[in-house]
């Protein structure tokens, strides 16, 4: 029989033995996070603890940290939470650049059908977001995502200018940021984002874990 060498890290990865045996600990628990009796507050205690690591992590409190089933619910609550948190003050737009991975570019279109008005953020050659596309953002921006890493070109794209452009104009900034941690140092503090998203199955977690990481005081449904 031959041997295969899987060499895909980009699309996932293997699952480490560490984490592992983490699954596999956790999985002897037996409790409800959210009951108050002994086998509850045990597994309410390993739950917070899982989300102070993580936010320790990334640089940011662990009351930012929303836990999800990964990368493409963490985008769609990102963008859809913020549409439908915002679209009341007149902010009907949804701004994302048109070389995002389809969990954030499926939701805009989910979005385009439900009445929000999406704009496409073009890119270069290299699959950058054009320096004279960030002119469409304005007072009717609800949200902007921009993905850090593209998995498949390695593109970096210019976070710092999103933050900068979504703060002009009032704007909630959204990264997809599931390939730039196994690539790139990031924190979402010293990032200046408003959402951030990550999955574990990148990083050598089982497929099924990620998070949404949300600024403390940000408005999203």
């Amino acid at each position: 029989m031959s041997l295969r060498t899987y060499l895909d890290h980009a699309a996932g990865t293997p699952v480490s033995a560490v984490a592992r045996e983490a699954l596999l600990e956790a999985l002897e628990l037996t409790g409800n996070p959210s009951s108050v009796h002994r086998s509850g507050r045990a597994a309410r205690r390993v739950l917070e603890e899982a989300r102070e690591s993580l936010a320790a992590s990334l640089d940011a409190h662990p009351t930012e940290v929303v836990l999800t089933s990964g990368g493409t619910e963490a985008d769609n609550l990102a963008l859809r939470g913020s549409w439908l948190a915002r679209r009341g003050d007149g902010r009907d737009q949804v701004a994302v650049s048109t070389v995002e991975h389809p969990a954030v570019a499926e939701t805009a279109a989910a979005l385009a059908a439900e009445g929000a008005e999406v704009v496409g953020l073009g890119v270069d050659a290299d699959g950058r977001v054009l320096d004279s596309a960030w002119a469409a953002l304005g007072e009717r921006t609800a949200v902007a995502s921009v993905m850090w890493v593209n998995n498949e070109t390695g593109t970096v794209q210019p976070v710092e200018r999103l933050v900068e452009d979504c703060r002009r104009v009032g704007a909630s900034s959204h990264s997809d940021a599931v390939q730039a941690v196994a690539s790139e140092p990031v924190t979402f503090a010293g990032s200046g984002l408003d959402l951030m998203t990550v999955s574990g199955h990148k990083l050598g977690a089982p497929v099924g874990v990620g998070a949404l990481l949300v600024r403390r005081g940000l408005a999203l449904a």
